[in-house]
């Protein structure tokens, strides 16, 4: 008897603020407002299922 678990299909996202050039780490499928820890630049919304990245991706982190 197999007992299927289903994996997250989530995933941590590695991104280069456009304005500072700082790197972050951020959630994919985050529910609010992500901004830059340096410069305060507005890196991802919320939408209702995945977030829109508007900085560069760096990195897909599983």
């Amino acid at each position: 008897m197999k007992i299927m678990i289903k994996e997250p299909n989530s995933k941590f996202i590695k991104v280069r603020c456009n304005k500072c050039k700082n790197e972050q780490i951020i959630f994919g499928k985050s529910a609010t407002k992500i901004d830059c820890l340096v410069c305060g630049q507005n890196l991802s919304t919320s939408t209702a299922g995945k977030s829109k990245i508007k900085a560069r991706i760096l990195e897909v982190l599983e």
